[in-house]
């Protein structure tokens, strides 16, 4: 039988000691130039396998210091087909590497429509005969509300794996529409939390560790509303975007960890991954891309550790 996702994620985030998942959004035009300078940007072909090439160097400089990386399906969608392909490439490459892999998909809509979308990323079926694995979860959309959120964690639940519904996002325009207030006094992305949590909460969903596999993505942009959350819904597993490059502090995002270092997986992305393109990595690692991505992932669990031990030690 198949390993709960959250007792797997629990797992790897205690063996690493890091709550920290990589982000890979791949774009041609910031790839390292020993790469880019072997080709055309015009030569489609060229381009996919630039971005799969650099999508595995990503993921063996980074494997052995975090437990999850996180694949934005539309910087690969751009490429049509052959993206999509390079996409579940790159998935099974992580996998290989041990790593839990989120499926940053966002896919929502309600019924058979969802079941058809589960069973794209996260179906052993659909990936068996080429060769290919499934990634370990996906974040998708719940404002369809339970009709939309519910076949997503029917078909994780079955699988072995999860699903992220997107809360509140880390941008700050989002909150005109999602910090909204009802006439029940409660805000729009409450509501919307507490019915992912109501599903969430269904002991089938329910891992050992007590955690769900249905979890929520909030920004770590906006603390001054969303840590509290961490309180509210014990059984819940956060992804938590934002911090680094789109602003949010460490010292917010690790509160949605418990005091045990689970709970909660705190993406960085461009940060990480153009490591290279920033002077003090560059002084100290040259053209050695490879290593500034992995001094930049070790450098970012210790800013996410230091913050950590302020707030539970």
């Amino acid at each position: 039988m198949t390993k709960h996702f959250c007792d797997r994620l629990c797992e790897s985030v205690k063996a690493k000691n890091s709550p920290l998942a990589v982000g890979l959004d791949p774009v041609f035009s910031r790839l390292p130039e020993d790469i880019r300078s072997k080709g055309s940007q015009t030569d489609e072909d060229f381009v996919i396998d630039a971005v799969f090439q650099f999508g595995c160097e990503v993921i063996k400089a980074v494997a052995q210091h975090v437990p999850a990386i996180k694949l934005n399906i539309a910087f690969f969608e751009r490429y049509g087909y052959e993206g999509i392909e390079c996409f579940h490439s790159l998935v099974t490459e992580a996998k290989e590497q041990q790593l839990e892999v989120i499926g940053d998909v966002k896919r929502g809509d309600i019924g058979h429509t969802c079941l058809a979308y589960a069973d794209a990323y996260l179906s052993e079926h659909t990936f068996r005969t080429l060769g290919l694995k499934p990634s370990d979860a996906i974040t998708i959309n719940g404002f369809a509300g339970s009709e939309g959120i519910e076949p997503f964690a029917e078909r994780a639940g079955e699988n072995g794996k999860g699903v992220f519904v997107w809360v509140r996002a880390s941008n700050s325009s989002a909150a005109r529409l999602q910090d909204a207030v009802t006439a029940d006094g409660q805000m729009f992305y409450e509501i919307l939390a507490d019915i992912t949590a109501e599903i969430a909460s269904m002991p089938k969903y329910i891992g050992e560790s007590g955690y769900s596999c249905v979890g929520m993505v909030v920004g770590g942009t906006s603390p001054e509303h969303t840590t509290k959350l961490r309180e509210k819904y014990p059984n819940i597993w956060f992804l938590v975007p934002g911090f680094g490059s789109q602003g949010g502090e460490a010292v917010d995002c690790v509160r949605f960890c418990k005091p045990d270092g689970t709970g909660a997986l705190i993406n960085s992305s461009r940060g990480i991954i153009y490591a290279y393109e920033e002077h003090k990595y560059k002084s100290a690692f040259a053209d050695d891309w490879r290593k500034c991505i992995e001094q930049a992932a070790i450098d970012a669990n210790k800013v996410l550790k230091d913050s950590f031990d302020k707030i539970y030690k």
